[in-house]
């Protein structure tokens, strides 16, 4: 029998690896859970997890990493499992959420290039919102840190462009960009189901929230037009719109 598109799909998500169980549940728990007072429950949470071919002994092993870590909280109601985001986890979530369902095209704003008294500070700089370009040279949106020389930048020119695509992980969007459109291509709301579409947007997010997190968000104006972040950002909106968020308890059949 020829897998369905959204076997294919989903297959070519998974094919993208680095998917720890436990980084998993982060990105479907911030997905599908981060309301405050959003619980899954644990035949719910096994279903979204056996979809994505994790075995049950591996859910276990992740869950009770995520608990001792404060970031998921677990109670039993009658015999089922319930578990929810703690407080702290929510807030840290809330605050990834801007950078992962950032609007793909928002207006240009200003730029700052920024020159630091010492080398080696790129993860000082990063707290501050600025990548390294060269040595003691950072690009970002500013305020700058203390101790910096800080120059608003203008016009972009395209050598400069060409200067910061290669840092901003290029090779992993470039990576993700065939698997992305492959979902766009093939896949339509109406083919899935709850739980179908709650675990094709947790690997949707996973894949995406794993290299955006990653560096700093610069003006679009920054990066040249053929960046493939420029292009995953925007299948990534599309398709998180495409499939809404399913809610919980439509996701196994009553």
């Amino acid at each position: 029998m020829h897998p369905t598109p959204y076997q294919q799909t989903k297959a070519a998500l998974l094919a993208l690896g680095g998917q720890r169980v436990w980084s998993l549940m982060v990105t479907l728990f911030g997905d599908l859970a981060q309301a405050e007072g959003s619980m899954i429950d644990g035949p719910v949470l096994s279903a979204i997890m056996a979809e994505m071919d994790v075995r049950p002994e591996a859910v276990r092993v992740a869950l009770h990493r995520l608990r001792n870590d404060g970031w998921i909280a677990s109670e039993k109601h009658g015999r089922t499992g319930r578990h929810a985001l703690t407080s702290t986890s929510r807030k840290e979530t809330t605050l990834a959420s801007a950078r992962i369902y950032a609007d793909p095209l928002p207006p240009n704003g200003e730029w700052t290039l920024a020159l630091s008294e010492d080398v080696g500070d790129e993860v000082g700089m990063a707290q501050h919102g600025f990548m390294p370009l060269l040595p003691r040279v950072y690009l970002g949106t500013g305020p700058a840190p203390k101790n910096t020389l800080a120059l608003r930048g203008g016009a972009v020119p395209n050598w400069l462009r060409g200067e910061v695509a290669p840092l901003m992980l290029e090779p992993e969007y470039a990576a993700l960009l065939p698997a992305l459109q492959q979902v766009h291509d093939v896949l339509e709301e109406s083919t899935l189901t709850p739980l179908q579409t709650a675990v094709l947007r947790c690997l949707l997010v996973h894949n995406w929230r794993r290299i955006v997190l990653r560096h700093v968000a610069l003006p679009r104006d920054l990066l040249p037009d053929a960046w493939s972040g420029h292009a995953c950002h925007t299948l990534v909106d599309t398709l998180l719109k495409r499939f809404p968020r399913p809610a919980i308890d439509t996701i196994l059949p009553a």
